[in-house]
């Protein structure tokens, strides 16, 4: 009779965690789509749009997936913020639920739905797909990858799953990002060192999956092959000072704030427990390797890498396979109960003042109440108004037939968004061209000054300005430099933003013919 209703006592444990799980998953995807369909375009989302137009073997900063994608979910959907990320919607919903696949294979019902729960109260997992960008199929590539080596280092003989959707995981990683390389260290210590692992050398199924994922670097191959490595060099040599500095190593409490301070405890804790059950569990040693050496390599790359762009995403593959090894001690009772409860209520509450700021960032109304505060969404705000005036004096200067010119890559990206790319926008040589590795695309593409000059010489120019990107340091010298770069300058008119938090000028002028030397006497500011 106590074995009745202790069985009894746990079906009903379980189908409250199913349903708890599947309110939380429908609850999500419904408030992602609602925030994707109104909020402007992040910067390199846009940029990455305008690769999705021209379709190519890889580009300078990605490799072609992202691009892909944008094109396929805009051929679906239309053209718009939603279509253009409507495939990584997808891709983001489909996260979540093979995460519970796979934690329900490794253990029960139960403790999926902690793992899988656990990654949609994250907030960088949870919210994954809102925006299109290459950390949507390189994290479900690193979540494929993982689940085909489980499969693999479980199964006695070859296992055909196992390898197709380890190959399969690679290949996609390759086509998303040259962040890929960062989860080859975890598989190939796990290779070596485990007893368990180190038999798939002598199995067919593992070259051939080696052999089929390898296939994702040949884009990646050919186009920097084809363009002086320029994608390789920016990645690995541009971008990154190689110098020690002391401030990355606030890095673990920086994670700690991203994840959520309880929330990241539990992580390393489980990914602890995995390494210390390494040796008798082939299941424990292929977890605690695919995060550790993600955690482990992000911190050391970290302490020498780049330290000016947003980097707190890339550890997100390691939470995986945490979630994966905290998902079975939750449903054990292992560790105090109050604890998991307080860190998942944390992280629900991280989760939400994410989706808030975003939901602001996509209501002028709402992101003019941050306008005081430094977590104004500079990023997300002023587009469409920028657009709506562009579009005013486009059509006011008609007879003039002017070409449209943006200050930098990032603006030029959101106003040809912006237009749907009815026509071509270029974009002058600015040091945040070179900084985001974006100026060897933009002169491929015949879209920088060199192109400018070269396509269009002595013809009207409407030249925008974003007076507000970069340093003041930066901007004062920008915008002096300005009429040596567009002949006959002369002011328009000004749009000042929340609170003059983002001002745009627009500028007439003409292009300077291809060696003309232009100054500065009729500059008008």
């Amino acid at each position: 009779m106590h074995r009745e209703a202790s069985v009894a006592s746990e079906a009903i444990s379980t189908r409250y965690a199913l349903t708890v799980f599947g309110l939380l998953w429908f609850a999500t995807q419904i408030i992602k789509v609602c925030i994707a369909a109104t909020l402007a375009p992040f910067g390199d989302e846009a940029f990455y749009w305008q690769e999705s137009r021209t379709p190519a073997w890889s580009y300078t900063d990605v490799p072609p997936a992202t691009a892909l994608l944008i094109r396929a979910g805009e051929a679906l959907f239309g053209h718009s913020p939603l279509g253009m990320r409507s495939l990584f919607l997808l891709l983001g919903a489909a996260v979540p639920l093979l995460l519970w696949r796979e934690a329900r294979r490794l253990a029960d019902a139960r403790a999926a739905c902690w793992s899988a729960s656990g990654w949609l109260l994250l907030p960088l997992g949870g919210s994954l797909g809102v925006m299109a960008l290459p950390d949507v199929p390189l994290t479900l590539a690193a979540l494929l990858m993982l689940a085909g080596l489980l499969r693999a280092v479980q199964a006695e003989r070859n296992c055909a799953r196992g390898w197709v959707w380890l190959g399969g995981g690679l290949a996609l990683a390759w086509l998303s990002h040259y962040r890929a390389a960062m989860l080859l260290p975890g598989g190939l210590g796990l290779l070596l060192a485990s007893p368990a692992a180190r038999r798939l050398w002598r199995r067919p199924g593992f070259w051939l999956a080696l052999g089929a994922g390898l296939l994702g670097l040949v884009p990646l191959l050919l186009f920097n092959r084809s363009h002086q490595w320029s994608g390789l060099s920016f990645q690995l040599v541009e971008r990154h000072p190689w110098t020690f500095h002391a401030d990355a190593l606030l890095q673990p409490l920086e994670q700690a704030v991203v994840v959520t301070p309880l929330l990241y405890g539990l992580l390393l804790w489980a990914l602890w427990r995995s390494w210390r059950a390494r040796r008798a569990s082939a299941t424990a040693a292929v977890l605690a390797w695919a995060g550790f050496a993600v955690v482990v390599g992000y911190f050391v790359f970290g302490l020498f890498g780049d330290d000016l762009r947003f980097r707190l995403h890339w550890p997100l593959p390691a939470y995986l396979a945490a979630l994966l090894a905290l998902g079975p001690l939750a449903a054990q009772g292992q560790g105090a109960r109050h604890l998991r409860l307080a860190a998942y209520a944390l992280a629900a509450a991280g989760s939400l003042a994410a989706y808030a700021y975003l939901a602001a960032a996509a209501q002028p109304a709402l992101a003019q109440r941050l306008a005081a505060h430094k977590a104004f969404p500079y990023n997300f705000v002023g587009w469409d108004e920028a657009a709506a005036r562009t579009r005013h004096w486009l059509q006011s200067e008609a007879a003039a037939v002017p070409v449209l010119v943006a200050d930098n890559f990032l603006l030029g990206a959101e106003l040809d968004f912006q237009l749907d790319g009815a026509r071509t926008v270029y974009s002058l040589d600015s040091p945040r061209n070179v900084k985001h590795g974006r100026a060897p695309q933009l002169a491929l593409w015949a879209r920088d000054e060199r192109g400018l000059r070269g396509r269009e010489s002595g013809r009207a120019v409407l030249l925008v300005v974003e007076r507000t990107s970069g340093s003041e340091r930066e901007r004062a010298a920008w915008q002096q430099s300005l009429c040596r770069r567009i002949a006959d300058l002369q002011p328009l008119d000004e749009l000042a933003l929340f609170g003059g938090r983002k001002v745009f000028a627009w500028y007439r002028g003409r292009v300077p013919a291809p060696g003309e030397t232009v100054g500065c006497a009729t500059a008008g500011g």
